[in-house]
């Protein structure tokens, strides 16, 4: 799929449904009423509410360094998760229904359309993606904020008939909220919002989830807005064979470090068993680039695992272990690269050398071949 492909795609699913709410919540501030069509309305509800959150559904597998990080953290994601989907209850629920429900509900689902609201402030500050915000999360408040006031116009023309089945305490209180001005109410209900997000932690600790999960599901991540995460990925080396790289971390006696090599632009520290690996995958990649792919993709696993846990990894005598155990694949390498290459030495040689200091080698290559 082109540029262009994809900007069109872009555009149909989250540019053109934003624009609808935008001309339909400034229609209502100016006529007290929605002017977009009914159900053309559902479809746009649809789309924002449900292809957005979809996106971030994934949440992303796991925080790394080296790539496009989890937006949340990995062991938190199941609180951020559920808020979603009460929220999105909430909303349609709104939406759909015709009759008004208890007093409790109506401060319940009232609460949880504000917590959306809070949610994709939060998450647009997160995410630090302008546009995304401007088509996703932005649609999304706009829709909250009608459905708000949907729901206070259902209200006062239902409310005498809830004021009459009114029976006890909880539901008098609720009701008196709930016949406020909106100045009032609304401020009131937006607290509420505080301990019925505390009895919903509460139950999510069932589930595993801790008490904070809902806050450390920003911070516990790498490079976004509110992440606290990202002194460990300070030293954190990325690309390149990741065993290799840490077994070369090792004391100088076991691991025996050849020479700096250059990666990315930085300086890492070169043996003998990371230069014959690195030039069996560039030997691997010209004869067999499907193989490569293939195993690449596999190998990329063990080094998310590794960043994931690099403190661990960084530690010299782990790594003399991990150099220990690559040998026998060092050998296999080796044999590979002897069996199949011409001049192997001088292919281990230029593993992570400057673009320069790599041609002066070819060079010398092919001088000594003619």
């Amino acid at each position: 799929m082109g540029a262009f492909g994809f900007f069109v795609i872009l555009l149909s699913t989250f540019g053109l449904p934003g624009l609808a709410v935008v001309i339909d919540f400034i229609g209502f501030l100016r006529t007290g009423n929605r002017v977009v069509n009914r159900n053309l309305m559902r479809i746009v509800e649809v789309l924002s509410l449900g292809v957005l959150p979809l996106m971030y559904a994934g949440f992303g597998s796991l925080n790394d360094c080296c790539g496009d990080s989890a937006v949340f953290s990995p062991d938190h994601q199941l609180s951020v998760a559920v808020v979603m989907v009460f929220c999105l209850t909430a909303y349609f629920y709104s939406a759909y229904r015709v009759r008004i429900a208890t007093p409790v509900v109506e401060i319940m689902t009232n609460a949880f359309l504000f917590i959306g609201i809070v949610l994709n402030v939060v998450i647009a500050f997160h995410t630090e993606e302008f546009w995304m915000a401007l088509a996703g999360n932005v649609p999304i408040i706009l829709l909250a904020l009608l459905m708000l006031v949907k729901n206070h116009r259902l209200f006062i023309e239902q409310s005498q008939e809830l004021k009459s089945n009114t029976k006890n305490k909880f539901e008098r209180i609720a009701w008196q909220i709930l016949t406020l001005q909106p100045f009032l109410k609304y401020p009131i209900i937006l607290i509420l919002c505080l301990p019925i997000l505390t009895i919903l932690v509460l139950i999510l600790l069932l589930a595993g989830q801790k008490p904070d999960s809902l806050v450390r599901a920003f911070t516990d991540t790498y490079k976004h807005g509110f992440s606290e995460w990202d002194y460990k990925c300070a030293n954190v080396e990325c690309g390149g064979h990741y065993l290799c790289s840490v077994a070369a971390k090792g004391h100088k006696k076991v691991v025996k470090p050849q020479r700096f090599g250059v990666r990315h632009g930085g300086l890492i520290i070169c043996n003998r068993q990371l230069l014959v690996s690195n030039a069996f995958e560039e030997l691997l990649q010209e004869k067999a680039p499907r193989a490569h792919k293939l195993i690449s993709g596999q190998y990329n696993k063990v080094g998310n695992f590794i960043h994931r846990y690099y403190g661990v990894f960084n530690i010299k005598v782990v790594s003399d272990v991990i150099y220990f155990l690559m040998k026998p694949l060092e050998w296999l390498f080796l044999l590979t690269l002897y069996t199949l290459d011409r001049n192997p030495e001088n292919r281990i040689a230029k593993q992570y050398l400057s673009i320069s200091d790599r041609q002066q080698i070819n060079n010398l290559s092919n001088c000594t071949t003619k």
